[in-house]
């Protein structure tokens, strides 16, 4: 089942903070990408790099022969795949469908249903490592579905990410981004609270970062994003508003599992102020501005 050379032509919707850089590299990579998204500015530099715009979703799906969806919500999920104009009634018998929004994971299961009626192979992979990881072709990659699609597209994956492992059946790539969002939830305030901390000491948040950065305490979000803090620099890796959606996600499907989840509830509850505040088009580093907000 592996893809043709004369095959490779990708269909990429959703250009935003991530997704124009994983399209670019499938450009880098010799691959023919077809791109659309709501505002076609937001895919001006891809077009200028050599990608091919497309007027609809239903033009998209026709043409190419694995589908790439980066969008917002699960609603816009929902539309680009299931409407009548969406993906799966459009698409070819055979295609691949790979939707790599971070989205719920029942209708991950309810798209894989879906194509399988229509003869289409569908994955659900989300993504981690923001939008440093995207430009630099190093995100991680969890992947729910088939194994002998997995392998098919296993080529595919490795020219977005350094860490992509198959987690399970349909669903299973979801319900993965959701402990990663959980884990990243608690850290973050545990982030913020650090540098709060060093700086109501008296301390210099850079020096403080070196030294526990290095320890047990160390973690993508204190490498990554403490130093975003330190510098005040609140530009979009990942929005607020979309790690608001997440969590609100990761709480629906723990709920309907019977987990509690205290840590993750409290960070919601905290980026919902701070979008609330004007924050939601912020990048999620932002939360420190609650912290340092409160007397």
């Amino acid at each position: 089942m592996t893809l043709p050379v004369s095959e490779r032509i990708i269909g990429f919707v959703g250009t935003g903070v991530m997704g124009k850089s994983m399209a670019n590299h499938f450009l880098q990579a010799g691959y023919t990408v077809l791109v659309y998204t709501r505002t076609k500015e937001k895919a001006a530099d891809l077009l200028a790099a050599g990608a091919i715009w497309k007027e609809h979703v239903s033009e998209l799906a026709k043409e190419a022969n694995v589908i790439i969806t980066m969008v917002g919500y699960p609603s816009d999920v929902e539309e680009v795949y299931l409407s009548a104009d969406g993906i799966v009634a459009n698409a070819k018998p055979g295609t691949y469908l790979i939707d790599m929004t971070t989205s719920k994971p029942s209708l991950a299961k309810h798209i894989y249903e879906e194509a399988k009626k229509h003869e289409l192979y569908s994955l659900d992979a989300p993504v981690s490592g923001g939008d440093v990881g995207a430009r630099e072709a190093r995100l991680t990659i969890m992947v729910g579905g088939d194994q002998e699609v997995f392998d098919a597209m296993e080529p595919v994956f490795t020219i977005m990410g350094t860490n992509v492992v198959l987690q399970g059946g349909p669903g299973a790539g979801q319900h993965t981004k959701m402990c990663n969002q959980i884990c990243i939830a608690t850290n973050m305030i545990g982030v913020c609270e650090a540098i709060a901390y060093a700086k109501k000491a008296g301390l210099d948040p850079e020096k403080v970062l070196t030294s526990i950065g290095a320890g047990a305490a160390g973690s993508w979000s204190l490498s990554n994003l403490a130093p975003r803090m330190i510098a005040g620099n609140f530009a979009p890796g990942f929005y607020v508003k979309h790690f608001i959606k997440d969590m609100g996600i990761a709480l629906e499907a723990a709920e309907e599992m019977g987990l509690m989840t205290p840590g993750l509830a409290l960070s919601k509850s905290l980026y919902e102020e701070l979008a609330a505040n004007g924050e939601a088009d912020s990048g999620t580093q932002a939360l420190i501005k609650w912290f340092e907000g409160k007397k």
